[in-house]
């Protein structure tokens, strides 16, 4: 098969081995009732459980980025989902808050792998004018597996949490079969170099700050909107999970629509900043409503939830073109480290705020990417080659500072 067509085959591949553990990290939030209920938890102990595997992210992202670099990125992937898979297998055998939490950390720790490895892979696939597009359709790897999260309500009302564990079991062995048989490595890849170089660039500071600040609203919108709507509004856990799936799978159009449009533009930061805009309006827009007819509140968890999961494929592809490809799996472990902060911090504070007051915790959401937009606002585009012809070399340049 010529490399053509085989970068399509790699993007499928990275696609789905980031789903099957997206499954967990993003769909996890949908069986956040039937945790509460089976390990007799409060709704602060609930939001530990949700934010355990974040926990456990945040201190591997970069390990893992820095492996990817310099091993083969589908040993990477099939080994971190392995073990991230075997863990969701003892988790299913657990009986208290405490066991059940230490489990999902590990199950963060080790399907950590595949974030920087597959974004990796994909990457050097790409020329830069596809890039955008190429990584909104890898993005959509997030909202699949949080769309995936409708299915956990439905097994734990057959089985426990004890099947709804075992098919996000079942779902990491699959990726890490996928990812082992189908993603290689392209044979020009750049030199190495300096990988240790994002770390120490204040622009990846930047990126990583002002995107974590986004995830505020994310988190305070997708992670929490089937125990609000369950256990403050009254709606069933299976309705609430349909919910939930809905604004996942019209997450999968928003971030291939909004790569499409950087690629069009030639710039990843203005539709970002633009989108972080949109995200901290609707956002209060659902702070504001808390109270109203559900007729009014679905409709604005709809908006927000989607721009709040549009944005994640051009903070990668930006992070990406400041790195260097060489440097790619450094830069995008670096980067969702910076992310993995908010990610294991915000879902125990929304929830401790929530405990008080749902109006007050998402209107906290909402001052995150507010604060985002104003950060990213110090930050300029990187310069990028001219697109190349399909099917070359994606090599991608060293940054340089260059007006947006």
């Amino acid at each position: 098969m010529s490399d053509r067509r085989y970068r399509w085959v790699v993007l499928g591949a990275g696609t789905f081995a980031q789903a099957s553990f997206s499954a967990s990290s993003v769909g996890l939030p949908a069986l956040g009732p039937a945790l509460k209920s089976h390990f007799g938890l409060t709704l602060g102990e609930t939001g530990v459980v949700l934010g355990a595997i974040g926990i456990g992210m945040l201190f591997t992202l970069l390990p893992w980025g820095l492996v990817a670099d310099r091993v083969n990125e589908r040993w990477v992937i099939a080994s971190g989902l392995s073990g991230a898979a075997a863990s969701l297998a003892f988790a299913s055998t657990t009986s208290s808050f405490g066991t059940v939490t230490g489990a999902l950390v590990a199950v963060g720790a080790l399907g950590a792998s595949v974030n920087a490895a597959s974004g990796r892979a994909i990457m050097a696939w790409f020329p830069p004018a596809e890039l955008g597009t190429a990584l909104g359709i890898r993005q959509t790897a997030i909202p699949i597996g949080g769309a995936l999260g409708v299915l956990l309500p439905v097994f734990a009302s057959a089985g426990g949490t004890r099947l709804a564990f075992l098919f996000l079991a079942g779902m990491c062995a699959a990726g890490a079969t996928v990812g082992a048989a189908f993603i290689r490595g392209k044979a020009d890849d750049p030199e190495l170099g300096d990988v240790s170089r994002p770390l120490r660039d204040p622009r990846m500071w930047l990126l990583g700050t002002g995107t974590g600040l986004y995830l505020v609203a994310q988190i305070g919108i997708t992670g929490f909107v089937v125990l609000f709507l369950h256990e403050h509004r009254h709606v069933s856990t299976h309705a609430a999970a349909a919910l939930f799936a809905t604004i996942n799978v019209l997450a999968i159009a928003a971030r291939i629509c909004s790569g499409r449009i950087s690629d069009r533009l030639g710039s990843r930061l203005r539709p970002l900043r633009s989108i972080g805009v949109a995200l901290t309006i609707s956002t209060a827009a659902v702070a504001a409503a808390t109270d109203a007819p559900l007729a009014l509140v679905i409709p604005l968890f709809v908006v927000a939830g989607v721009f709040s999961m549009a944005w994640n494929g051009l903070s990668y592809a930006a992070a990406a073109e400041l790195a260097g490809s060489a440097r790619t799996g450094a830069a995008l472990g670096f980067q969702q480290t910076l992310l993995g902060v908010v990610v294991a911090a915000a879902p125990p504070g929304i929830a401790a705020v929530a405990s008080h007051s749902w109006r007050l915790a998402f209107a906290l959401a909402a001052a995150g990417p507010a604060l985002g937009v104003l950060v990213l606002r110090r930050l300029r585009e990187p310069a990028r080659r001219r697109a190349r012809t399909r099917g070359t070399s994606a090599s991608l340049p060293a940054a340089h500072r260059t007006p947006d």
